[in-house]
């Protein structure tokens, strides 16, 4: 087995999406992806074949030296790897762990906060449920909205859930407006990161 990940780019931005919304982050995008998302706004990350490895202490040392207030990992689908070794590197040099990921893969890692985006096109591993903090849904059409709500069922009582609009399709923000409305336990996720411009 190799040692590292491979690595489709690090950056330091905001965070876009969810709960943590405006905060100053460090992504490491790992390349590896076999859901198949047509939505999808990295297709890049799909073919790890075509990203560089890099060691975990040089996606660590790069971590520190941006000083981020969290760390998010994210792909590609992450859990494609095992990533308890990275996760427990970043833990180790006092950063805060975030996983982004669809949950289509066994969970591995030691985390702060893990966020589920569940997909249609492959549901979550049944193991990954219980370490969730925040459920967030990207929202085409109506049956979503029931896609939503069997996967809220499965999570911890105290996980946040956010339902996302898909950014080209227009008519799923009235959609979310309608529900969140209805369903006051649900909260509305943008991607600010793209209203600014941003990464």
């Amino acid at each position: 087995m190799r040692k590292g990940y491979p690595v489709v780019e690090t950056f330091h931005s905001v965070q876009g999406e969810g709960h943590w919304t405006g905060t100053s982050a460090f992504f490491i995008r790992l390349a590896g992806c076999d859901v198949g998302c047509w939505f999808c706004d990295t297709k890049e990350s799909w073919d790890m074949s075509q990203h560089p490895w890099r060691s975990v202490d040089a996606l660590v040392a790069e971590a520190q030296a941006a000083s981020p207030a969290i760390v998010v990992v994210t792909g590609g689908e992450p859990l494609m790897h095992d990533l308890t070794p990275l996760s427990r590197a970043l833990r180790a040099a006092g950063l805060r762990a975030h996983l982004e990921t669809s949950g289509a893969h066994p969970f591995s890692g030691a985390w702060d906060w893990v966020t589920l985006s569940p997909k249609k096109f492959r549901p979550p591993h049944p193991s990954v449920y219980p370490h969730v903090h925040e459920l967030k849904v990207v929202v085409v059409n109506q049956s979503d909205l029931a896609w939503a709500e069997t996967h809220a069922a499965r999570v911890p009582p105290t996980a946040l859930k956010y339902l996302q609009p898909e950014w080209s399709t227009e008519k799923s923000r009235q959609l979310i407006l309608e529900y969140v409305l209805q369903h006051p336990e649900w909260r509305v996720s943008l991607q600010t990161h793209k209203v600014l411009g941003v990464r």
